[in-house]
Protein backbone atom coordinates (compact mmCIF):
# COMPACT_ATOMS: atom_id res chain seq x y z
CA UNK A 1 0.00 0.00 0.00
CA UNK A 2 1.02 3.35 -0.60
CA UNK A 3 0.30 7.10 -0.53
CA UNK A 4 -0.53 8.96 -3.96
CA UNK A 5 2.66 9.43 -5.69
CA UNK A 6 0.70 11.93 -8.21
CA UNK A 7 -0.90 14.71 -6.62
CA UNK A 8 -3.06 16.74 -8.11
CA UNK A 9 -6.33 15.49 -9.38
CA UNK A 10 -5.37 12.22 -6.69
CA UNK A 11 -4.57 15.19 -3.31
CA UNK A 12 -7.65 17.83 -4.44
CA UNK A 13 -10.10 17.24 -1.90
CA UNK A 14 -8.56 14.77 0.60
CA UNK A 15 -9.53 16.63 3.42
CA UNK A 16 -12.84 16.71 2.72
CA UNK A 17 -12.73 12.88 1.74
CA UNK A 18 -11.36 12.18 5.51
CA UNK A 19 -15.20 12.70 6.15
CA UNK A 20 -16.42 9.80 4.01
CA UNK A 21 -15.43 7.70 7.43
CA UNK A 22 -16.97 10.56 9.59
CA UNK A 23 -20.31 8.63 11.54
CA UNK A 24 -22.26 12.14 12.03
CA UNK A 25 -21.73 12.91 8.27
CA UNK A 26 -24.41 9.99 8.14
CA UNK A 27 -26.48 10.52 11.09
CA UNK A 28 -27.62 13.33 9.37
CA UNK A 29 -28.87 11.58 6.31
CA UNK A 30 -27.15 14.14 3.94
CA UNK A 31 -23.55 12.99 2.24
CA UNK A 32 -24.49 13.72 -0.87
CA UNK A 33 -23.02 17.38 -1.00
CA UNK A 34 -19.64 15.83 -0.06
CA UNK A 35 -19.84 12.99 -2.51
CA UNK A 36 -21.03 15.85 -5.10
CA UNK A 37 -18.17 17.72 -4.17
CA UNK A 38 -15.47 14.62 -4.89
CA UNK A 39 -17.08 13.64 -8.12
CA UNK A 40 -16.47 17.44 -9.21
CA UNK A 41 -13.58 18.00 -7.67
CA UNK A 42 -11.54 14.46 -6.71
CA UNK A 43 -13.31 11.73 -7.77
CA UNK A 44 -10.52 9.33 -6.86
CA UNK A 45 -8.89 10.58 -4.25
CA UNK A 46 -6.30 9.25 -1.73
CA UNK A 47 -7.84 8.83 2.14
CA UNK A 48 -5.53 8.59 5.48
CA UNK A 49 -6.49 5.83 7.67
CA UNK A 50 -5.44 4.37 10.47
CA UNK A 51 -5.21 1.20 8.64
CA UNK A 52 -2.85 3.15 6.65
CA UNK A 53 -5.39 4.96 4.13
CA UNK A 54 -7.32 4.22 1.04
CA UNK A 55 -8.42 5.64 -2.43
CA UNK A 56 -11.68 7.03 -2.56
CA UNK A 57 -14.09 6.26 -5.90
CA UNK A 58 -17.31 8.15 -6.19
CA UNK A 59 -18.42 8.01 -9.62
CA UNK A 60 -20.52 5.24 -11.54
CA UNK A 61 -18.54 4.20 -14.33
CA UNK A 62 -15.68 3.64 -12.50
CA UNK A 63 -17.11 1.92 -9.44
CA UNK A 64 -18.71 -0.31 -12.20
CA UNK A 65 -15.74 -1.31 -14.01
CA UNK A 66 -13.89 -2.11 -10.88
CA UNK A 67 -16.68 -4.33 -9.45
CA UNK A 68 -16.91 -6.06 -12.79
CA UNK A 69 -13.25 -7.00 -12.52
CA UNK A 70 -12.54 -9.07 -9.78
CA UNK A 71 -8.68 -9.90 -11.35
CA UNK A 72 -7.52 -6.46 -11.42
CA UNK A 73 -9.55 -5.43 -7.67
CA UNK A 74 -10.32 -8.26 -5.17
CA UNK A 75 -12.32 -8.95 -2.42
CA UNK A 76 -10.35 -11.50 -0.54
CA UNK A 77 -8.33 -8.86 1.36
CA UNK A 78 -11.46 -7.36 2.60
CA UNK A 79 -14.03 -5.37 1.78
CA UNK A 80 -14.19 -2.99 4.60
CA UNK A 81 -12.19 0.13 5.28
CA UNK A 82 -11.15 -1.59 9.28
CA UNK A 83 -10.51 -4.53 7.76
CA UNK A 84 -7.58 -2.74 6.04
CA UNK A 85 -4.12 -5.13 6.69
CA UNK A 86 -6.49 -7.93 7.65
CA UNK A 87 -5.37 -11.89 6.72
CA UNK A 88 -8.32 -14.78 6.99
CA UNK A 89 -7.43 -18.09 7.51
CA UNK A 90 -11.03 -18.80 6.16
CA UNK A 91 -13.41 -16.27 4.09
CA UNK A 92 -16.26 -15.24 6.58
CA UNK A 93 -18.58 -14.04 4.06
CA UNK A 94 -18.85 -14.83 0.45
CA UNK A 95 -18.49 -11.75 -0.41
CA UNK A 96 -14.66 -11.80 0.79
CA UNK A 97 -13.84 -14.26 -2.32
CA UNK A 98 -12.54 -14.47 -5.72
CA UNK A 99 -12.78 -16.65 -8.66
CA UNK A 100 -12.21 -19.94 -8.65
CA UNK A 101 -13.35 -19.92 -5.40
CA UNK A 102 -16.30 -17.61 -5.60
CA UNK A 103 -17.18 -19.22 -8.91
CA UNK A 104 -17.38 -22.49 -7.12
CA UNK A 105 -19.39 -21.20 -4.03
CA UNK A 106 -21.76 -19.25 -6.56
CA UNK A 107 -22.13 -22.36 -8.87
CA UNK A 108 -23.22 -24.42 -5.40
CA UNK A 109 -25.68 -22.12 -4.72
CA UNK A 110 -26.89 -20.55 -7.11
CA UNK A 111 -30.37 -23.28 -7.22
CA UNK A 112 -31.23 -21.64 -3.95
CA UNK A 113 -31.94 -18.48 -4.89
CA UNK A 114 -32.91 -18.90 -8.71
CA UNK A 115 -35.99 -17.23 -10.22
CA UNK A 116 -38.15 -20.01 -9.97
CA UNK A 117 -37.44 -20.57 -5.95
CA UNK A 118 -37.91 -17.09 -5.44
CA UNK A 119 -41.22 -16.96 -7.15
CA UNK A 120 -42.79 -19.55 -4.68
CA UNK A 121 -42.07 -17.40 -2.09
CA UNK A 122 -44.41 -14.98 -3.04
CA UNK A 123 -47.84 -15.81 -1.49
CA UNK A 124 -46.05 -16.15 2.44
CA UNK A 125 -44.11 -13.08 1.51
CA UNK A 126 -47.09 -10.92 0.72
CA UNK A 127 -49.01 -12.66 4.11
CA UNK A 128 -46.22 -11.54 6.21
CA UNK A 129 -46.91 -7.90 4.31
CA UNK A 130 -50.58 -7.77 5.36
CA UNK A 131 -50.38 -9.43 8.63
CA UNK A 132 -47.81 -6.34 9.46
CA UNK A 133 -49.62 -3.56 8.18
CA UNK A 134 -53.10 -4.83 9.42
CA UNK A 135 -51.79 -3.47 12.43
CA UNK A 136 -51.04 -0.31 11.61
CA UNK A 137 -53.68 2.12 12.15
CA UNK A 138 -55.31 5.30 9.74
CA UNK A 139 -54.04 8.47 11.13
CA UNK A 140 -51.93 7.35 13.86
CA UNK A 141 -48.27 7.65 13.81
CA UNK A 142 -46.05 4.49 13.42
CA UNK A 143 -42.64 3.67 14.36
CA UNK A 144 -41.93 2.17 10.55
CA UNK A 145 -38.53 0.85 11.40
CA UNK A 146 -39.87 -1.42 14.60
CA UNK A 147 -43.38 -2.21 12.95
CA UNK A 148 -42.61 -2.99 9.69
CA UNK A 149 -39.02 -2.91 8.55
CA UNK A 150 -37.32 -4.76 10.84
CA UNK A 151 -39.86 -7.59 11.53
CA UNK A 152 -40.60 -8.39 7.48
CA UNK A 153 -37.68 -9.39 6.08
CA UNK A 154 -36.30 -11.29 9.24
CA UNK A 155 -40.29 -13.49 9.03
CA UNK A 156 -39.17 -13.95 5.50
CA UNK A 157 -36.02 -15.19 6.63
CA UNK A 158 -37.47 -17.27 9.30
CA UNK A 159 -39.44 -19.09 5.70
CA UNK A 160 -36.22 -19.49 4.36
CA UNK A 161 -34.70 -21.19 6.96
CA UNK A 162 -37.85 -23.56 7.60
CA UNK A 163 -37.50 -22.36 10.68
CA UNK A 164 -40.60 -21.03 13.02
CA UNK A 165 -41.56 -17.23 12.89
CA UNK A 166 -41.52 -16.64 16.45
CA UNK A 167 -37.77 -16.53 15.58
CA UNK A 168 -37.18 -13.57 14.09
CA UNK A 169 -36.32 -11.14 17.97
CA UNK A 170 -33.66 -13.44 17.97
CA UNK A 171 -32.53 -13.57 14.42
CA UNK A 172 -32.40 -9.45 14.54
CA UNK A 173 -29.78 -9.55 17.44
CA UNK A 174 -27.90 -11.98 15.45
CA UNK A 175 -27.49 -9.71 13.09
CA UNK A 176 -26.90 -6.63 15.25
CA UNK A 177 -24.07 -8.50 16.63
CA UNK A 178 -22.77 -8.82 12.94
CA UNK A 179 -23.63 -5.40 11.30
CA UNK A 180 -24.30 -3.08 14.19
CA UNK A 181 -26.71 -0.66 13.75
CA UNK A 182 -30.21 -0.51 15.42
CA UNK A 183 -29.53 -1.19 18.95
CA UNK A 184 -25.94 -1.09 21.29
CA UNK A 185 -23.97 -4.26 22.07
CA UNK A 186 -21.11 -5.00 24.11
CA UNK A 187 -18.34 -6.56 22.59
CA UNK A 188 -19.17 -10.18 25.09
CA UNK A 189 -22.77 -9.59 23.53
CA UNK A 190 -21.91 -9.47 19.70
CA UNK A 191 -19.41 -12.27 20.81
CA UNK A 192 -21.90 -14.51 22.45
CA UNK A 193 -24.62 -13.79 20.35
CA UNK A 194 -22.46 -14.84 16.94
CA UNK A 195 -21.55 -18.30 18.29
CA UNK A 196 -24.97 -18.76 19.11
CA UNK A 197 -26.14 -18.13 15.57
CA UNK A 198 -23.79 -20.13 14.52
CA UNK A 199 -24.79 -22.81 16.38
CA UNK A 200 -28.26 -22.70 16.08
CA UNK A 201 -27.63 -22.13 12.13
CA UNK A 202 -25.67 -25.45 11.67
CA UNK A 203 -27.99 -26.87 14.13
CA UNK A 204 -30.71 -26.26 11.64
CA UNK A 205 -28.72 -27.67 8.49
CA UNK A 206 -27.88 -31.39 10.26
CA UNK A 207 -31.69 -31.42 10.97
CA UNK A 208 -32.29 -30.66 7.18
CA UNK A 209 -29.33 -33.26 6.33
CA UNK A 210 -31.62 -35.79 7.91
CA UNK A 211 -34.48 -34.73 6.62
CA UNK A 212 -34.81 -32.79 3.74
CA UNK A 213 -37.61 -30.17 3.77
CA UNK A 214 -39.11 -27.85 0.62
CA UNK A 215 -36.35 -24.67 2.14
CA UNK A 216 -33.61 -22.95 0.91
CA UNK A 217 -31.36 -24.27 3.98
CA UNK A 218 -32.36 -27.84 2.68
CA UNK A 219 -30.63 -26.90 -0.53
CA UNK A 220 -27.90 -25.82 0.90
CA UNK A 221 -27.35 -28.50 3.12
CA UNK A 222 -27.93 -31.28 0.59
CA UNK A 223 -25.65 -28.91 -2.29
CA UNK A 224 -23.58 -32.71 -2.45
CA UNK A 225 -26.35 -34.28 -4.00
CA UNK A 226 -27.57 -32.12 -6.85
CA UNK A 227 -26.28 -33.42 -10.16
CA UNK A 228 -25.26 -29.49 -10.92
CA UNK A 229 -22.95 -29.24 -8.10
CA UNK A 230 -20.72 -32.41 -9.91
CA UNK A 231 -20.43 -33.87 -6.32
CA UNK A 232 -19.27 -31.08 -4.26
CA UNK A 233 -19.98 -30.21 -0.57
CA UNK A 234 -19.83 -27.47 1.56
CA UNK A 235 -18.41 -28.05 4.78
CA UNK A 236 -19.57 -26.77 8.30
CA UNK A 237 -17.87 -23.66 7.77
CA UNK A 238 -18.62 -23.10 4.17
CA UNK A 239 -22.03 -23.97 5.44
CA UNK A 240 -22.57 -21.59 8.34
CA UNK A 241 -21.17 -18.38 6.28
CA UNK A 242 -23.50 -19.25 3.41
CA UNK A 243 -26.64 -19.03 6.00
CA UNK A 244 -24.97 -16.09 8.22
CA UNK A 245 -24.69 -14.03 4.87
CA UNK A 246 -28.21 -15.40 4.55
CA UNK A 247 -29.44 -14.40 7.76
CA UNK A 248 -27.49 -10.78 7.95
CA UNK A 249 -27.25 -9.53 4.45
CA UNK A 250 -30.63 -10.94 3.20
CA UNK A 251 -32.86 -8.44 6.01
CA UNK A 252 -30.08 -5.37 6.22
CA UNK A 253 -30.50 -4.44 2.47
CA UNK A 254 -34.89 -5.17 2.74
CA UNK A 255 -35.33 -3.37 5.83
CA UNK A 256 -33.36 -0.21 4.97
CA UNK A 257 -35.04 -0.04 1.48
CA UNK A 258 -38.61 -0.24 2.99
CA UNK A 259 -37.48 2.41 5.76
CA UNK A 260 -36.01 4.51 3.92
CA UNK A 261 -37.98 4.04 1.24
CA UNK A 262 -40.88 4.87 2.34
CA UNK A 263 -39.65 8.37 4.27
CA UNK A 264 -38.18 9.16 1.04
CA UNK A 265 -42.16 8.76 -0.35
CA UNK A 266 -43.18 10.50 3.08
CA UNK A 267 -41.17 13.49 1.87
CA UNK A 268 -41.75 13.85 -1.16
CA UNK A 269 -45.58 13.46 -1.54
CA UNK A 270 -45.82 14.13 -5.07
CA UNK A 271 -44.15 10.62 -5.91
CA UNK A 272 -46.91 9.02 -3.63
CA UNK A 273 -49.24 10.49 -5.61
CA UNK A 274 -47.96 9.42 -8.50
CA UNK A 275 -47.80 5.41 -7.46
CA UNK A 276 -51.39 6.19 -6.54
CA UNK A 277 -52.26 6.85 -10.27
CA UNK A 278 -50.56 4.34 -11.83
CA UNK A 279 -49.65 0.97 -10.00
CA UNK A 280 -47.86 -0.04 -13.15
CA UNK A 281 -45.12 2.54 -11.76
CA UNK A 282 -43.82 0.18 -8.69
CA UNK A 283 -41.50 -1.79 -10.50
CA UNK A 284 -39.73 1.00 -11.48
CA UNK A 285 -40.49 2.58 -8.09
CA UNK A 286 -38.74 -0.05 -5.96
CA UNK A 287 -35.80 0.39 -8.65
CA UNK A 288 -35.57 4.26 -7.85
CA UNK A 289 -36.22 3.86 -4.24
CA UNK A 290 -33.22 1.19 -4.22
CA UNK A 291 -30.81 3.70 -6.05
CA UNK A 292 -31.70 6.75 -3.47
CA UNK A 293 -31.37 4.50 -0.66
CA UNK A 294 -28.27 2.91 -1.41
CA UNK A 295 -28.58 0.21 1.53
CA UNK A 296 -25.27 -0.90 1.21
CA UNK A 297 -22.67 2.41 1.01
CA UNK A 298 -19.80 1.22 0.30
CA UNK A 299 -17.64 -1.35 -0.11
CA UNK A 300 -13.95 -2.01 -0.47
CA UNK A 301 -11.27 -4.01 -3.21
CA UNK A 302 -8.08 -4.15 -3.26
CA UNK A 303 -5.27 -3.83 -6.56
CA UNK A 304 -4.04 -6.42 -7.45
CA UNK A 305 -1.51 -5.07 -9.70
CA UNK A 306 -0.87 -1.73 -10.53
CA UNK A 307 -3.18 0.44 -12.29
CA UNK A 308 -4.58 3.82 -13.02
CA UNK A 309 -8.14 4.68 -12.45
CA UNK A 310 -9.76 8.36 -13.85
CA UNK A 311 -5.96 9.17 -14.81
CA UNK A 312 -4.85 8.59 -10.76
CA UNK A 313 -1.73 5.80 -10.30
CA UNK A 314 -2.88 3.42 -7.99
CA UNK A 315 -0.11 0.72 -6.57
CA UNK A 316 -0.39 -2.86 -6.29
CA UNK A 317 -2.08 -3.59 -2.94
CA UNK A 318 -3.99 -0.41 -2.56
CA UNK A 319 -7.29 -0.51 -0.99
CA UNK A 320 -10.11 0.86 -2.88
CA UNK A 321 -13.48 1.89 -1.64
CA UNK A 322 -16.47 1.96 -4.27
CA UNK A 323 -19.07 4.58 -2.53
CA UNK A 324 -22.12 2.75 -4.34
CA UNK A 325 -24.12 6.05 -2.46
CA UNK A 326 -22.40 8.18 -4.46
CA UNK A 327 -22.07 6.29 -7.86
CA UNK A 328 -26.02 6.24 -7.49
CA UNK A 329 -26.35 10.14 -7.74
CA UNK A 330 -23.47 10.41 -10.66
CA UNK A 331 -24.85 13.06 -12.77
CA UNK A 332 -22.90 11.70 -15.79
CA UNK A 333 -25.40 8.96 -15.60
CA UNK A 334 -28.66 9.52 -14.07
CA UNK A 335 -28.71 13.43 -15.85
CA UNK A 336 -29.01 16.34 -14.07
CA UNK A 337 -31.94 15.40 -11.96
CA UNK A 338 -29.94 12.59 -10.36
CA UNK A 339 -30.49 13.76 -7.16
CA UNK A 340 -34.14 13.98 -7.12
CA UNK A 341 -36.18 11.34 -6.43
CA UNK A 342 -38.23 10.27 -9.86
CA UNK A 343 -39.99 6.73 -9.28
CA UNK A 344 -40.69 6.82 -13.72
CA UNK A 345 -36.81 6.90 -14.10
CA UNK A 346 -35.49 4.39 -17.03
CA UNK A 347 -33.00 3.60 -17.01
CA UNK A 348 -31.64 3.37 -13.92
CA UNK A 349 -28.74 1.71 -13.77
CA UNK A 350 -27.84 2.04 -9.91
CA UNK A 351 -25.34 0.02 -7.79
CA UNK A 352 -27.41 -0.67 -4.80
CA UNK A 353 -26.99 -4.42 -5.52
CA UNK A 354 -23.39 -4.49 -6.59
CA UNK A 355 -22.06 -5.50 -9.57
CA UNK A 356 -20.63 -8.30 -12.01
CA UNK A 357 -19.47 -11.10 -10.32
CA UNK A 358 -20.19 -10.26 -7.14
CA UNK A 359 -24.17 -8.89 -7.74
CA UNK A 360 -26.77 -10.00 -5.09
CA UNK A 361 -27.78 -12.95 -5.06
CA UNK A 362 -30.74 -12.00 -2.90
CA UNK A 363 -31.66 -9.27 -5.29
CA UNK A 364 -35.11 -10.89 -6.80
CA UNK A 365 -36.54 -11.50 -3.13
CA UNK A 366 -35.48 -7.96 -2.35
CA UNK A 367 -37.25 -6.79 -5.31
CA UNK A 368 -40.23 -8.84 -4.95
CA UNK A 369 -40.41 -7.81 -0.62
CA UNK A 370 -40.04 -4.58 -1.92
CA UNK A 371 -42.89 -4.69 -4.66
CA UNK A 372 -45.28 -6.08 -1.93
CA UNK A 373 -44.97 -3.64 0.65
CA UNK A 374 -45.50 -0.82 -1.68
CA UNK A 375 -48.66 -2.55 -3.22
CA UNK A 376 -50.16 -3.56 -0.27
CA UNK A 377 -49.84 0.12 1.16
CA UNK A 378 -51.16 1.34 -1.43
CA UNK A 379 -54.16 -0.41 -1.55
CA UNK A 380 -54.58 0.19 2.51
CA UNK A 381 -53.44 3.95 2.31
CA UNK A 382 -53.96 7.38 0.72
CA UNK A 383 -51.15 9.20 1.97
CA UNK A 384 -47.77 9.03 3.74
CA UNK A 385 -46.33 11.95 6.33
CA UNK A 386 -43.57 12.39 8.21
CA UNK A 387 -44.76 13.10 12.23
CA UNK A 388 -41.25 13.53 13.78
CA UNK A 389 -38.09 13.52 12.85
CA UNK A 390 -36.12 10.68 11.49
CA UNK A 391 -33.04 8.96 13.60
CA UNK A 392 -30.47 7.73 11.17
CA UNK A 393 -27.71 5.22 11.57
CA UNK A 394 -24.21 6.71 12.06
CA UNK A 395 -22.56 4.60 9.98
CA UNK A 396 -20.40 4.71 6.48
CA UNK A 397 -21.28 1.12 5.53
CA UNK A 398 -24.73 0.57 5.93
CA UNK A 399 -27.70 3.69 5.04
CA UNK A 400 -29.65 2.42 8.33
CA UNK A 401 -32.80 4.62 9.93
CA UNK A 402 -32.94 4.02 13.56
CA UNK A 403 -36.51 5.37 13.98
CA UNK A 404 -38.84 6.76 11.60
CA UNK A 405 -42.64 8.25 12.82
CA UNK A 406 -44.98 8.03 10.00
CA UNK A 407 -48.61 8.43 9.33
CA UNK A 408 -50.64 6.59 7.09
CA UNK A 409 -54.27 8.15 5.93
Amino acid sequence: MSPPTNPGTAARGAADARRLLDPTLYASGDPFALYAELRRTAPVCWVDHEGGGFWAVTTHPEVSHIGADPGGFCSSRGILTDEIGTTYETPPTMMHTDPPQHTRYRRLVQPGFKPSMVRLMEAGVTAKARALLDEVQRGVPCNVVQDLSIPFPLLVICELLGVDGSQWPRFFDWSEAVIPGEVEQTEEQRAAHQVEMWEYLIGVAEERRRAPADDLVSVLANVGSDPESGGEELNEAELAMFLIQLLVAGNETTRNLISGGLVALAENPAQWAALQADRSLIPSAVEELLRWTTPVISFMRTATAATTIRGVDVAAGDPVLLVYASANRDEEVFGPDAGELRIDRHPNPHVSFGFGPHFCLGAALARLEGRVVLGEMLDRFDTVSLAGPVERTPSPVIAGVRQASLVFS
